[in-house]
């Protein structure tokens, strides 16, 4: 079994939020492979299904980023999955806009919700895809990291963002089905 966890924050407020490209990544991930996301469990929403008949779980975390662990923790545990066999969507400012990048293991690189699973899991040897949401503009450096993450996207940055959000759930099929080697010689 393969489980993909989104990351963002629950609610309204944040839906569109750069932080929330986990849960849009999920969402046309749930839509393409026609897996219905209903369930409420392990501190997520969740959908169960199958990926070219590899069993998968597909979950949005309902803790806000910074405790993402607990979602983490929660459905490694119950599933009694590897960690290897768990990979994590978040947005990442170190990142070009746009940009994706799929890896085994590695450090948090300052990302809050990376550093909430690693510290509740007690393991970095999870599957991250990270989507580049660029760091702030010189315009907004004196905004706050915590503006920037939590801002939305303007009509050129959505256009750009709307062309990677799919190509992650791609990177997400690849990866569920033929594994990290070979959706990181085509998505890297």
């Amino acid at each position: 079994m393969k489980v993909i966890l989104g990351l963002g924050n629950p609610g309204l407020r944040y839906r569109y939020s750069r932080h929330n490209l986990g849960f849009a990544v999920i969402e046309k991930l749930a839509k393409k492979q026609k897996i219905r996301i209903s369930q409420k469990g392990f501190k997520c929403l969740l959908g169960q299904g199958q990926i070219q008949g590899q069993p998968v779980v597909l979950l949005k975390s309902l803790t806000f980023m910074n405790l993402s662990g607990q979602a983490a923790r929660a459905i490694v545990k119950q599933k009694r999955i590897k960690p290897a066999d768990l990979l994590v969507i978040v947005d990442d400012i170190n990142l070009p806009l746009g940009k994706i990048r799929i890896r085994s293991g590695g450090s948090d690189g300052g990302h809050l919700g990376l550093r909430s699973i690693i510290e509740a899991l007690g393991s970095k040897n999870f599957v991250r895809l990270r989507i580049g949401i660029g760091a702030p503009t010189l315009k907004a450096e004196n905004k706050k990291l915590t503006q920037h993450v939590l801002g939305r996207f303007n009509k050129k940055e959505t256009k750009v963002i709307n062309q990677a959000v799919p190509e992650a759930a791609s990177a997400c099929v690849l990866w569920a089905t033929e594994g990290i080697q070979v959706a990181m010689n085509k998505f890297n």
